[in-house]
């Protein structure tokens, strides 16, 4: 998915829209110390990268799921089908590698099974197979995409279909949210663990809702809507959420709020969920969460974690997984501080050739025992977006140096290794699939962009939303369909009088009165109409919602945490925030969609920013856990599932 802005040096901005973009400037942006020879060689440097890594994988590893790099030998890290060829099926078809990717899609369809006796990570599996075989189908059945396989068959589709029903039964608990793990054959072990990630629960919503579209089986995309109402219903009053929670009783188990680890792609899911379907749901959820966020955790250009009930500061920390986040800001328009928090990231990058996953920033230092760097993409995902929102020169020099770290400290006989130390560069025999389904993937994307892109991701038919694994999801009008429902601003409702919304006239009697109610609370007409707010919706009439509030509309409530019981029969809390999405600067009129509402400015100098917190503001809590090790979200709530890098997706 493409910035929701554009900025060039000399010229005014440029709004997009939610699912379409800006028109790429004309000609190839380039770096002052990059020409466009060099940037056409980086971008040759890194598919030879992948290529090094893939080829390896296929020839020591394969049908096994990851590749041990060092010992060039194959290891199952998840379920025992093929993972890393699944995983890397999109951005086959991304080089344009057609030959690869038809006999890639031919074998997963003939070969991978999923009625096996496995216990695997919900989370996991969907981030990197159901996402990777949807991708992957989606660009087999089309021809518009150019990899078109005339003997495909929807075997992917009917292998996606197939997973996700044996994942179902992960979502049948009391709160919605499902657990962290399920066996594939026999459903959910009775010993299995009653705790999940806020990521793990929250990360389901594109990869089940397109299969919904794909289907007509709306069941895919309610359990997962479910499972966010579930997490939004207990989040506290500052509108923050914890790590980890009981998916019986609600209760929160980890209370740390942060933008990283076990949380991450629980918010990039809120707006891209918005950016793929429409559903204006996820659009103010996620412009509450994202206000709190940004007043609670925010340590301008830094973010910590703090008590989601106090706001009070626990651990002053950054952790590897933080960087997909100004990357999900240029997605909402709020382009200026993300630009301030990237050159604060890449600055830990740039002092260690990696990024820890764990940063002190009271002390400055890598975090003991959190040392490693498994090859994660977040940063460079940031960069990709950057550079594609601003067009400036230095987010080219980000990707020339990165490229350099990993091609002389991670690169290994047969692939790419992790990174045990980033202050030793000691090697580990590990490569995760998300190298090959992301970072490598983003690399190439930025270099490419600077040459002229030719890719089905600039140049396609459609625009794409990037999953939170790097797959590719298409925007197209099978699935990026508006849902009809009435919109919780309250003013424009699907449907007639006959279905209980007021018409045109009971419209005007209400809104005939000096304030209009919005979220049971009074604001003043004058100053929030509708008509700043929504322009000629398609597809709604004129009308009201009489007698519902935020809460009502959109079937969420608000829970205290002493109300937080398998009961689920406490009331419903009126809504703390004193701001609703109107105020937050969203405005529609057909294609044109702002979330924030910054302007651009010129990117600080990169230089490393330790951020000043005192330490008698730290406040040490129960729950609070100094030294666990940073991932990318622990599906299982860090009990048995092996916790890897995203967001993403990016990403986590």
């Amino acid at each position: 998915m493409q910035p929701m802005r554009l900025r060039r040096q000399g010229s005014p901005l440029c709004l997009s829209a939610a699912l379409l973009t800006c028109a790429l400037l004309a000609g190839p942006a380039v770096a002052d110390g990059v020409t466009p020879s060099e940037a056409r060689r980086l971008r040759d440097e890194v598919k030879d990268m992948f290529y090094h890594a893939f080829d390896g994988y296929m020839q020591h590893a394969f049908p096994l799921d990851e590749l041990r790099p060092l010992s060039c030998q194959g290891e199952d890290s998840l379920g025992g089908y093929a993972l890393t060829l699944i995983d890397s099926l999109d951005t086959l078809a991304l080089l344009g590698d057609k030959e690869r990717f038809s006999a890639g899609v031919q074998w997963v369809g003939k070969n991978v099974r999923f009625d096996i006796n496995k216990t695997v990570s919900v989370f996991e599996t969907n981030i990197r197979i159901l996402g990777g075989l949807l991708s992957a189908h989606l660009i087999a059945s089309d021809y518009a995409t150019g990899m078109r396989i005339d003997s495909y068959d929807d075997q992917l589709l009917h292998l996606a279909v197939d997973l996700a029903q044996r994942l179902l039964p992960a979502f049948d608990t009391p709160t919605g949210i499902p657990f962290g793990s399920v066996n594939l054959l026999y459903g959910v072990d009775d010993d299995e663990s009653k705790v999940t990630s806020t990521a793990g629960g929250g990360t389901l919503t594109l990869e089940f809702g397109i299969l919904s579209q794909l289907t007509n089986n709306s069941v895919f995309e309610q359990v997962t809507k479910n499972s966010v109402h579930g997490i939004w219903a207990r989040r506290s009053k500052l509108n923050l959420v914890g790590a980890h929670i009981n998916v019986f009783t609600g209760e929160w188990t980890q209370k740390d709020a942060g933008i990283g680890t076990s949380i991450d792609s629980f918010y990039e899911y809120l707006l891209k969920a918005y950016l793929l379907f429409g559903d204006e749901e996820y659009l103010y959820v996620f412009q509450e969460a994202y206000k709190a966020v940004m007043h609670y955790l925010h340590h301008d250009p830094w973010y910590i974690e703090v008590n989601m009930n106090s706001g009070a500061t626990v651990w002053p920390l950054f952790n590897s997984l933080q960087a997909f986040w100004p990357g999900l800001q240029v997605l909402a328009g709020d382009v200026d501080p993300a630009i301030r928090t990237h050159a604060a990231f890449f600055s830990v990058w740039k002092k260690y050739g990696f990024t820890p996953e764990g940063f002190n920033l009271a002390t400055s230092t890598v975090q003991n025992g959190q040392r490693s760097y498994p090859l994660r993409p977040e940063l460079i995902e940031s960069t990709y977006w950057l550079f594609k929102a601003t067009r400036d020169y230095r987010y080219l020099d980000v990707g020339r140096d990165i490229l350099a770290s990993l091609q002389y400290g991670a690169k290994c006989p047969c692939g790419y290794c992790h990174i045990s130390d980033v202050e030793t560069h000691k090697q580990d025999d590990h490569m995760e699939s998300f190298f090959l389904a992301e970072t490598v993937k983003y690399l190439w994307l930025l270099f490419d962009l600077a040459v002229g892109p030719d890719n089905i991701v600039e140049n396609g038919p459609y625009k794409y939303i990037f999953s939170t694994e790097g797959h590719l999801l298409p925007a197209t009008p099978e699935i990026a369909l508006v849902d009809e429902h009435c919109l919780y601003f309250g003013a424009f409702c699907n449907g007639s009088t006959d279905r209980g919304y007021g018409n045109g006239d009971s419209s005007s009697k209400q809104q005939s009165s000096n304030y209009t109610q919005f979220d049971d609370r009074q604001t003043a007409s004058s100053q929030y109409s509708m008509s700043n707010v929504l322009f000629a919706t398609r597809g709604y009439i004129k009308g009201v919602c009489p007698g519902l509030n935020h809460a009502k509309k959109l079937g969420i409530s608000y829970r205290n945490e002493e109300d937080n019981s398998v009961e689920q029969n406490s009331r419903d809390h009126e809504n703390p925030d004193e701001s609703y999405v109107a105020a937050s600067g969203v405005q529609t009129q057909s294609s044109s969609v702002i979330l924030m509402s910054h302007s651009v400015t010129s990117q600080p100098d990169e230089s490393l920013e330790t951020i000043s917190i005192p330490h008698e503001s730290i406040v040490v809590t129960a729950d609070s856990e100094f030294m666990r090790e940073p991932m990318r979200t622990d599906a299982t709530g860090g009990s048995s599932q092996k916790l890897t890098g995203d967001t993403d997706e990016d990403i986590v």
